[in-house]
């Protein structure tokens, strides 16, 4: 029996190496990039007990539920560190990041999410990388959810340690992640007693068992499927252009919001400025009176498929989210998801306009 998923040639080093070399151009830099083994939190993990220790005092911005684990890990490390936290419907500012250096100037370590999928918004990372580089601290960016949406500009930027997963714009698998490193974040790793060694965790082992090394010799087995996913939905990005993937997703995000307004039944924007929506995904506040969570159970009765979820955790009671990512960020999808809920809404009696937020959705799409 043949199957086109086994029996597969062995992923070698040269055809690796490769592939890392398509993830640097997508992400714009020329900083080393090492694709790891698993999920992209393994790599998320990974750089911050890399990079901090107990002499580290960290600045972690919090603007959605993966800011938070971040200050969890940096505890965890022995670090010191502020939190900045800003509401989840709004972003936060360069100038936000600049008191916070003014009154801590110690600050070393910078953590951010870039989009926040979770919870909608998106943060303006090239005006902060420009305080962050003044400052002189470590940039810390979470793009999972970003790359292959919006432009990511490592270099330019100023970013240090850069994480990125395939599942979500990008349209890959789940199970292969990557991080770019600069020269300076492996100084302060190398630097680090407590930095993790001989551990799936670490980055300096692939550092000095593949780079150093030439990336001639894997240091353990690839996960061979992840990696050819990885390899094609970089192809197919680098067929389609990575500006046209971009404005897919933009469209998709712009649509979605304007539909839902025209939609009406009490839905609104969870995301107040657009200007602080992510691409990848549009973020519902549900009306007054109806808990999200069995609004999109009922929504979803007519097609399981659509990309609608409700929030996370509390969330669940008050947030709605379409996650036009990916495969999904099409007309088709903000269309369905639009239709789904406004069935729903009206099954609740609330007064909708479903063919107004269809009309929206097509003078939105750009």
């Amino acid at each position: 029996m043949t199957h086109p998923f086994l029996d597969l040639a062995p992923l070698g080093a040269e055809r690796f190496a490769a592939i890392e070399d398509r993830v640097a151009r997508l992400l714009s830099t020329e900083q080393d990039v090492v694709i790891m083994q698993g999920e992209a939190l393994l790599p998320l993990e990974g750089a911050i007990r890399a990079a901090a220790g107990p002499g580290t005092t960290a600045l972690n911005v919090i603007t959605g539920p993966y800011g938070q684990t971040f200050g969890d890990w940096l505890r965890d490390c022995g670090a010191t560190v502020v939190d900045l936290a800003v509401p989840f419907h709004t972003a936060v500012t360069a100038e936000q990041i600049r008191q916070a250096f003014a009154e801590h100037p110690e600050i070393g370590f910078v953590s951010l999410v870039h989009a926040e999928a979770a919870t909608g918004n998106t943060n303006p990372v090239a005006e902060i990388g420009e305080v962050v580089r003044a400052h002189g601290a470590l940039f810390y960016l979470d793009a999972v959810a970003s790359i292959g949406a919006e432009p990511v500009l490592t270099d330019a930027w100023g970013v240090d340690l850069c994480v990125i997963g395939a599942q979500k714009a990008m349209g890959g698998p789940a199970g292969v992640s990557a991080v770019s490193v600069s020269e300076r974040a492996w100084a302060r790793m190398a630097a680090n007693p407590r930095a993790p060694r001989r551990s799936y965790l670490s980055l300096l082992d692939w550092k000095e068992r593949w780079i150093d090394g030439g990336r001639t010799a894997l240091p353990h087995a690839p996960a061979q499927l992840e990696m050819l996913g990885l390899e094609a939905c970089v192809e197919r990005i680098e067929a389609a252009g990575l500006d046209a993937v971009m404005a897919r997703h933009a469209s998709a995000a712009a649509a979605a919001r304007a539909g839902a307004v025209a939609l009406g039944g009490g839905l609104e924007p969870y995301v107040y400025e657009a200007r602080d929506a992510a691409p990848v995904a549009t973020t519902l506040r549900a009306p007054s009176g109806v808990v999200a969570s069995e609004l999109v159970a009922r929504a979803l009765k007519s097609d399981p498929a659509l990309p609608v979820a409700a929030g996370g955790g509390a969330l669940a009671k008050e947030m709605i989210r379409v996650n036009h990512y990916g495969a999904d960020a099409t007309r088709g999808a903000v269309r369905g998801s639009l239709a789904a809920l406004g069935a729903a809404l009206s099954e609740q009696g609330l007064s909708v306009d479903v063919e107004g937020a269809l009309r929206a959705v097509e003078e939105a799409w750009r």
